[in-house]
């Protein structure tokens, strides 16, 4: 099953995606808004079960995708082993990973622009997959760690570069320009180890691939990020970490590919689906 929540005709429904449409789920279920509430409830099996026979609502190109209102999304930095490298500054690989908080209104959903702001242009891309956590901890071990997820989706973390320059410490201010990132197409329920530790990110640009490579490779794994984030905060469900982008962000060609309105970016994650948004000029 995927579920996504998206808007028609004024109004946001969450519900299942099937190959012709969505089947909008969220009318039969008015005690839990939004599909996080749902998460939150540990009920995406009722989704599937409502699922069944029901005939698609909204068929393509009646909706949009939307980004759901996450309470929580925590992003980790530097987390392949060439990304490190790729900041040229002769430090060694990091023994603990960066962390920084990103805010819901920093993003928006499958098949809607990201917006470029007048104030800089370095806008980026970094092509990532997140997880949906569905059952609260502290303190998680890494061998219970995949028991806390209730499900994936797909990030492109998108970033205006120069203004994470802006302090000695923290890059929170260029990580979070409102619709600067996506987040999408569909939430995918986590089931096996499989759909993590073998699954292969690639973004492309116009086309082009400009990230390729396999979660496998991750400096901090994916059950090593949720163990130290849960030893310092509890873990609830409804919370979001993104878990790292491979090398190859526009930054990092010389000179930069900054994003500009026109360009596609896609990132497929095995598995998951592909995650597509265009760029826009921000209307002042």
């Amino acid at each position: 099953m995927k579920y996504a929540t998206f808007s028609a005709e004024g109004q946001t429904f969450y519900g299942v995606a099937a190959p012709d449409g969505m089947v909008a789920l969220s009318p039969d279920f008015p005690h839990w808004p939004t599909l996080f509430d749902v998460i939150q409830a540990g009920e995406l099996e009722q989704l599937e079960q409502a699922a069944g026979g029901k005939d698609i609502t909204h068929r393509i190109f009646d909706y949009e995708m939307v980004m759901p209102n996450a309470r929580r999304i925590l992003c980790v930095g530097v987390n392949f082993p060439d990304r490190n490298a790729e900041y040229k500054d002769g430090s060694a690989q990091p023994k603990y990973m960066s962390l920084f908080p990103r805010f819901a209104s920093g993003f928006t959903g499958h098949e809607r622009n990201l917006v470029r702001p007048p104030e800089n242009q370095t806008l980026d891309y970094e092509g990532e997959v997140a997880i949906v956590i569905g059952r609260e901890g502290r303190r998680i071990k890494q061998a219970d760690a995949y028991d806390h997820i209730a499900a994936l989706t797909i990030c492109n973390e998108g970033t205006i570069r120069d203004w994470v320059r802006h302090a000695k410490f923290n890059v929170t201010q260029g990580k979070n320009w409102d619709k600067s990132g996506a987040m999408g197409p569909w939430l995918v329920p986590f089931t096996d180890a499989a759909q993590l530790d073998d699954a292969r990110i690639v973004t492309r640009v116009n086309g082009e691939v400009r990230q390729d490579d396999v979660l496998s490779r991750m400096t901090f794994p994916i059950r090593r990020e949720i163990e130290y984030i849960s030893t310092f905060m509890t873990l609830k469900p409804g919370d979001i970490i993104v878990t790292g982008t491979p090398t190859g962000a526009g930054a990092r060609f010389d000179p930069p590919k900054y994003l500009k309105p026109g360009d596609v970016i896609e990132v497929e994650v095995e598995g998951i689906g592909v995650l597509r948004n265009g760029v826009e000029d921000e209307r002042l």
